[in-house]
C-alpha cells in the first residue's frame, strides 16, 4: 500500500539530514513537545533586511505578511485581499533591492508552515507577528478555475478557496523547482 508524505515531513527529514537538531526548542504556537520542529531557524539565513533564505529551497521571504513593517514586524497589521490584488501587489513590490517579488505558490508557502505547534504554524523567530489566519498562494485550484489554494497558518492545512475571498499575503523571490526536491524526498526515503 503506498504512503503519502507530507512536504512538511518531508522538510522535517531534510532539516536532520543538514544536521539541524532533532529537538530544536519549537518556534510556533502553542508547542507540542513531542513533534519534531520542520523549519528549524538553523535552515535559514536572516538577511538583515527584513528578508530571510530557507537553505533548503533557495527561497528568499519578506518576514512580514503585507502590511506589516518594522524589525518585529509590529509596524502597520497584515492586509487582508483578493487573489488578484495579491498577485498584483507582488507585481508591484521593490522591497530590499528587489523588484521581483511574486506570490508563492502552494508548495513553497507549505515549505514554511512549522508542524510543531499551531496558531500560528510558522516560525515565530523568522516570521514574527505572522497572524494566525490564511494566505493566498498562486496555484489556482483546477477543478475550478474561480478558486485558488490557500494555506492556513492556524494548523498548517491548506485548501482551495474562491478567489475573490480577502486573505493575507507573504511574498517570496527566487528559488528552485520543487519537483525534483519532492522526487528527491521521496525516493530517498521509500515513500511513493
Amino acid at each position: 500500500m503506498p504512503r503519502h508524505f507530507s512536504t512538511q515531513a518531508a522538510l522535517a527529514l531534510i532539516s536532520l539530514a543538514f544536521g539541524a537538531p532533532a529537538q530544536a526548542a519549537c518556534t510556533a504556537g502553542n508547542p507540542n513537545a513531542n513533534v519534531i520542529e520542520s523549519t528549524p531557524t538553523s535552515t535559514f539565513t536572516d538577511n538583515g533586511n527584513g528578508t530571510v533564505t530557507h537553505a533548503l529551497t533557495g527561497l528568499m521571504w519578506k518576514q512580514c505578511a503585507q502590511g506589516q513593517s518594522g524589525a518585529a514586524c509590529v509596524t502597520g497589521a497584515a492586509t487582508t485581499m483578493t487573489w488578484s490584488a495579491a498577485l498584483t501587489a507582488a507585481k508591484n513590490e521593490n522591497f530590499a533591492g528587489h523588484s521581483d517579488w511574486r506570490l508563492p505558490n502552494k508548495k513553497e508557502l507549505e515549505s514554511i508552515v512549522e508542524s510543531c505547534g499551531i496558531s500560528p504554524a510558522i516560525n515565530q523567530i523568522l516570521f514574527p507577528a505572522t497572524p494566525a489566519l490564511r494566505f493566498w498562494s498562486a496555484s489556482s485550484y483546477v477543478l475550478d478555475p474561480t478558486g485558488a489554494w490557500i494555506v492556513a497558518f492556524i494548523d498548517g492545512d491548506g485548501y482551495p478557496d474562491p478567489k475573490s475571498s480577502s486573505y493575507n499575503v507573504r511574498l517570496v523571490r527566487g528559488g528552485q523547482p520543487f519537483d525534483a526536491f519532492d522526487a528527491q524526498i521521496i525516493f530517498a526515503n521509500g515513500f511513493e
